[in-house]
């Protein structure tokens, strides 16, 4: 007898069917409550992309690898300022696609150059030390560094401003395009004199 009793308090005692319907019970709710947040996140995600796609045509996505540079060498140039004393020291670095590009660029170097420099000395000072200004030079710039590349990149027009708006449009400088080969024009370095 003690025997049966010893090997009776050895099994394991039988679990509670209480037990096992909660946690069944608990499974089931979290996989619905998952599935549901799952389906609410997918609309969203869905409204989200209509709504970016215009944008997303204009912006191209970002390339895999690091980030291609190709810096063009410190210029300086006269500026269209009355009485030709005051000039601008540049210092430009193109953001290009990816290595091929710049590759590409360098054997034109000396036309990107020229187009440069043409383009700079039309502005005065005033112009290039307004936000809007720098901007409007870094997109002809843009522009000149897409023709040997048989890219025409179109001007950009001025936006009308609306009612009440003028102040705002005047401080805020147009955005850069980056769907093309050459997606920006940074500068590393600018002081007009």
């Amino acid at each position: 007898m003690a025997t049966e009793k010893a090997a009776e308090g050895d099994a394991p005692k039988p679990k509670s069917k209480k037990l096992l319907f909660i946690i069944i019970g608990l499974v089931l709710v979290l996989a619905i409550g998952g599935g549901a947040a799952f389906m609410l996140l997918g609309k969203k995600k869905h409204t989200a992309e209509g709504e970016e796609s215009a944008a997303a045509e204009e912006v191209q996505a970002a390339p895999k690898g690091p980030p291609t540079f190709l810096p063009i060498d410190t210029m300086v140039v006269n500026l269209a300022d009355p009485g030709g004393d005051r000039f601008a020291q540049l210092g430009i670095t193109l953001d290009v696609v990816d290595t091929k590009t710049s590759d590409t660029l360098k054997l034109h170097m000396p036309t990107i150059r020229n187009g440069i420099l043409m383009a700079a000395s039309r502005r005065t000072a005033e112009e290039l030390l307004s936000a809007e200004g720098k901007a409007r030079l870094a997109e002809e710039i843009q522009r000149e560094a897409l023709k040997p590349l048989g890219i025409n990149m179109p001007k950009a027009g001025k936006p009308k401003p609306k009612a009440g708006d003028e102040e705002e449009m005047q401080e805020e400088a147009p955005r850069p395009r980056r769907n093309y080969p050459v997606r920006a024009v940074l500068f590393s370095n600018f002081i007009v004199q």
